[in-house]
Formats: C-alpha cells, structure tokens, sequence
C-alpha cells in the first residue's frame, strides 16, 4: 500500500454524508473526511450539489493525526486532477495489458509483486527506458511483447498554456520586455507570443506533464523577478 503523506493528491470514494462531514474511502479502505469548509468556496445551500456517495472525487490530504485523515475538495488544482486522473487511467491500461500478456492469474501476482515496491504507474515509467526491470519479473519474450505495445500507445505530446501581462511605462520598456523574455526562455521550449496590449501568452509542450509545469513555474517566477527589477509590471492571469 502506498503510503499517504500531508499534501499528497488522492482519489477518494465518496461515503457517508453526515451533518457538515462528508465520509470518504481512499485507498485500501482508508477512512478520510471533509468539512464543509473544505468542499468548495462560499456559502454552500446543499453538499449534495458537490459530492453524491459512491462517486469518486479527487482530494488533497491537509493533515494525518492520529490515523484521522482530513481531506480537502477545493484545494486541489486542475493540472494536480488531470494529472491524479492520467495516472490511474495508465494503471488501468498497464494492468490490462499484464492480463493480456500473462493471463489474470500470473498478472495479479506480478502486479502484487510490484506494488510491494513501488506504483505501478512508476515500475512502467521506468520499464519503458530499462526493459531489463521487466525481465526480472517475467520472461524475455513476454517483456518483449509488453514493451511492443506499450510502445504503440505512446502518448501525445502534453502542452500548457498560461497569459500574462508584461508591461513598461520607461522610454525604453519595449527592449526591457524584449531581454526579460529573452533571457528567461533561453535553452528553453517555452513558446512565447504577443497577443495584445502587454499580454503575452506562453506555450511549452512536452511528455511529462509534470515536467512542464515545472519549467512553466521557473519561468512564470524569473520573469516577475526581473521585471520588478527593470521596473516592468507583471501580472500572471488565473
């Protein structure tokens, strides 16, 4: 069983819907719950217009005392749920893909193997580039033909877009602009494009999500520091 940490993202089941409390199952049957205060901003007329027992929501855990595990709905952001849900949808193909491969029987005692270890979602990231992690476990040529189609379900290219405005009241604003978004995105695959009136919009594509989003944030976070230094205004559009 994976272990559950402070701030970790989760898919939780939805159960008992109790006064302000909601019930929620994680994984292995694992107890959580949520406050009111915690499923959505404002004033909420009914929870029921949020969760519905036996429904899966996704949720971020806040804190762990004492084996309590309190969760949160609204604190989660889009790219950490599409990200969450990517996952489990790929486990689900790599689970499938075992039972093809091995039969039911021989892929949920590799699987049970696997887990021991690690998620199955990271034993394939890494199986892709080593193949030899695979062979352990299962025969060459099964691993072989695992690897065979895993390879004809690549993934498309991820990309993710932000705005931001960019602006400079200085004689010389536009070639300050010019060298903060130069220098930011240098040796970089960010796409950066004007579109009107100081806002500009950023494009980088990539295999990993999570990669891009990191190098979104260094460069979303360099510019608003050199801009403060040139004296430049910056505002990051949510």
């Amino acid at each position: 069983m994976e272990e559950l940490e402070e701030g970790q993202i989760v898919s939780c089941t939805v159960g008992n819907i109790v006064g302000t409390t909601v019930f929620v199952k994680i994984q292995d049957n694992v107890e959580g719950t949520i406050t009111t205060s915690e499923i959505a901003p404002g004033r909420i007329r009914n929870l029921r217009d949020y969760v519905v027992p036996g429904k899966s929501i996704v949720c971020k855990i806040l804190s762990i005392r004492n084996g309590r595990i309190q969760l949160s709905l609204r604190r989660v952001k889009q790219n950490e749920k599409k990200e969450l849900l990517d996952k489990i949808k790929k486990e689900k193909n790599y689970n499938a893909i075992l039972k093809t491969v091995l039969g039911k029987e021989k892929a949920e005692e590799i699987i049970e193997k696997i887990v021991q270890e690690q998620s199955l979602f990271d034993f394939f990231k890494d199986a892709k580039e080593q193949q030899q992690s695979l062979e352990k476990l299962i025969p060459k040529k099964d691993a072989e033909k695992i690897i065979q189609i895993l390879d004809s379900k690549k993934d498309k290219a991820k990309e993710i877009k932000q705005i931001f405005n960019l602006s400079s009241k200085a004689e010389d604003g536009i070639k300050r602009i010019k060298e903060i978004i130069q220098t930011t995105t240098k040796n970089s695959k960010a796409e950066i494009s004007y579109i009107a009136a100081g806002k500009y919009r950023i494009l980088i594509s990539g295999e990993d999500f999570k990669e891009i989003k990191t190098e979104l944030n260094r460069i979303m976070g360099e510019i608003e520091i050199k801009a403060k230094k040139q004296g430049c205004e910056f505002i990051l559009e949510k």
